[in-house]
């Protein structure tokens, strides 16, 4: 297992290189069309850019990673523990009808269903079965950490080996916290959780992976700070509301048994 960037089309995606079978990238900010603070790549429609150019850097997006827009899935995020099985949107990715269901993680055993999280300093999660027959994402930021959305997302899935990857978030030099934020996630995942005013959200990601019954050699951690580094990625605590997300998206690909 491993995460390596690869550029396709001229923008860099962070690709998983996971279990057989499984499709997985972590999007970054270069490489759309979006203008103004949400240059270039912004996946963010409920966000005040354009959204014939949101539908656009998706386009993009699903070209690069093979996914079929009519075939996407997506929730409205709030920050909870709650897993949702994926269904495509209505409308498909690159314009979605109606309201998306409230939840923080997807999951899906189907083919060529692609899953997307979207973030903006949380932390983007791709959860896959080692044989490939299922695959999740997640958007966890520190309460839903807390609160067990990755735990709850790997009893969804069920028994079984799983690996996963933790994509660029808010790093442990630059998301400074209060004792607020410190305090629940030192009592969930220990010291090493929030120390010197910041706390390390990958860090907890993978304790929780851990806990929840990933193998530490099947855990990828991206170790990029969303914060730091403002010419690769969105940051909401950098730059405030008026920023682009990026994220993660992931699919089964059809095994050639079913091809036929």
């Amino acid at each position: 297992m491993s995460l390596t960037w690869d550029h396709f089309a001229a923008f860099p995606l962070l690709r998983w290189q996971g279990p057989e079978g499984i499709v997985a990238a972590f999007t970054g900010r270069e490489g759309g069309v979006s203008t103004g603070p949400f240059a270039s790549l912004n996946l963010g429609l409920t966000t005040d850019d354009d959204r014939a150019a949101v539908a656009e850097n998706r386009r993009r997006l699903c070209a690069a990673v093979g996914a079929d827009p009519a075939r996407t899935a997506q929730n409205h995020q709030v920050h909870g523990k709650a897993v949702r099985v994926a269904e495509p949107l209505p409308g498909g990715y690159l314009a979605p009808a109606g309201d998306l269901p409230q939840a923080d993680a997807l999951i899906t055993q189907e083919p060529d269903l692609a899953l997307v999280a979207l973030s903006a300093d949380c932390v983007p999660i791709v959860i896959a079965a080692l044989d490939g027959s299922a695959v999740a994402v997640v958007h966890a930021g520190w309460k839903g950490l807390v609160g067990g959305v990755v735990e709850a997302t790997l009893a969804a899935l069920g028994a079984g080996a799983y690996a996963a990857a933790v994509g660029p978030c808010a790093g442990p030099r630059a998301y400074e916290v209060g004792e607020d934020v410190a305090g629940p996630l030192r009592e969930r995942f220990g010291a090493g959780a929030a120390y010197g005013g910041t706390a390390d959200l990958a860090a907890c990601a993978g304790v929780a992976l851990l806990h929840a019954g990933v193998a530490p050699d099947q855990i990828d951690i991206a170790g990029l700070c969303t914060i730091s580094d403002a010419d690769a990625f969105f940051s909401y605590r950098r730059d405030g509301a008026t920023t682009g997300r990026q994220g993660v998206i992931a699919y089964r690909e059809r095994p050639d048994a079913e091809e036929s």
